[in-house]
């Protein structure tokens, strides 16, 4: 690249070459190198989205680096919820540049950085240094526990480092057809909530599960029907298949019982195939109105009787979002908060901050305590964006038994 430009391969190389914890650091080696950037650092967002935490570059001091800092209302907040950068001035040392760092629509956190001059110029190549850390801070992340440790402000029961672990590592995903963002926030005695979501070539798999209990034994099951669900999904089974996979290895091993959706979206057509056992319905926002999607119920998974699971269809279409959840967001004292009207209030607004305003209001409703898991995954379908519209089968009408 000429002109100054981020050498991104020279850059990468450097990662590389560094310890897997150390991520910030080249990244502030190469701004400084080439903008003589001052006090370089990073600052993750924490696991349940409300702090930040500072991780400086090892050769910067940054004054209480190692406080949370509350997000909400900070111009970190501003940063993440619109994805744009921010400048403003740092009295004599120049000017503080605030760069989102997100991945496929995952917001991991922010670049922060003082420059004492800024342009047009060096403002983009901050921003391609924030989105190449992006990816170097996810790859690195499979071999060191540091940006783990960094995103945690509370101690962790065993119990949540199970539920945490069973997990997608990205609550937000972002693809041509379709954008997705999911948000758990646990009970005080861990309630066995999971979401997973995985993207092959034609298929969106989807699931949402509560497995029965509290603590460690919820966790425990929902191991065993996460591990069922990944197993037979990486084989290649359709959301029937898995149901099944599930089902008996519930029954197998005696553990229980969990509710859950299974869902399958076609990335061409948009028609969903999905298994419903025992789990509350979905909602749907389409044209302005909210809705539940009343999908026929079969048992839940581990139910020790004469048991077969049907598949439903689902066509989406453009500019649908469709709402899974548990019964945590419903029940109890989670029943005071009015997500019908969260869920209109929010229909222009990003996934991310739909789920963010759902939990939100389920938490003020139980005051800041849950007596269950607190689940929600927020589905907005594009349609394939690839293709111009009425050109192809995204266009085709709703199959006879669909919804």
């Amino acid at each position: 690249m000429e002109g100054g430009d981020l050498e991104l391969g020279e850059l990468l190389a450097a990662a590389e070459a560094a310890p897997p914890g150390e991520s910030v650091d080249v990244v502030a080696r190469d701004l400084q190198k080439r903008f003589g950037a001052q006090r370089v650092s990073f600052l993750f967002v924490d696991l349940i989205g409300h702090r930040l935490v500072r991780l400086a570059a090892t050769d910067d001091e940054v004054p209480d680096q190692a406080e949370p800092i509350d997000l909400q209302g900070s111009v970190y907040d501003s940063v993440l919820r619109s994805q744009r950068q921010h400048v403003e001035p740092a009295g004599q040392d120049g000017r503080r540049v605030i760069t989102p760092v997100t991945n496929r629509g995952d917001c991991i956190g922010v670049l922060e950085v003082t420059l004492q001059s800024v342009d047009d110029t060096v403002l983009r190549q901050v921003r391609d240094a924030a989105h190449t850390l992006a990816y170097i801070i996810v790859t690195d992340g499979r071999f060191t526990d540091l940006y783990h440790l960094s995103r945690r402000t509370t101690e962790t029961s065993l119990a949540a480092e199970i539920q945490h672990q069973l997990l997608p590592s990205a609550p937000c995903c972002e693809a041509a057809q379709f954008t997705l963002a999911a948000g758990l926030v646990p009970a005080d005695d861990i309630g066995g909530d999971t979401y997973d979501y995985s993207l092959d070539r034609d298929t969106l798999h989807l699931s949402i599960t509560d497995a029965m209990g509290h603590d460690t034994n919820s966790a425990l099951l929902a191991t065993l029907l996460v591990g069922a669900l990944r197993r037979a999904r990486r084989s290649g089974c359709d959301a029937l298949k898995q149901a099944h996979h599930a089902h008996q290895a519930l029954l197998s091993h005696s553990r229980g019982l969990a509710t859950g959706q299974l869902l399958c979206v076609d990335l061409e057509t948009g028609l969903c195939e999905l298994v419903n056992a025992g789990h509350p319905w979905p909602l749907r926002l389409r044209d302005g109105i909210v809705e539940e999607v009343k999908l026929a119920v079969n048992l839940p998974f581990g139910v020790a009787a004469p048991a077969s699971y049907r598949v439903q269809e689902l066509q989406l279409r453009p500019r649908d979002r469709l709402i899974l959840l548990t019964d945590g967001m419903q029940e109890r004292g989670a029943a005071a908060a009015d997500l019908t009207s969260v869920i209109h209030d929010t229909r222009a607004l990003h996934p991310r901050e739909a789920v963010r305003a759902l939990t939100g209001a389920v938490l003020d409703a139980c005051h800041g305590s849950l007596k269950d898991d607190a689940t929600v995954l927020v589905l907005d379908w594009h349609g394939d964006r690839r293709r111009p519209v009425g050109t192809g089968p995204g266009e085709r009408s709703e199959r006879q038994g669909g919804l």
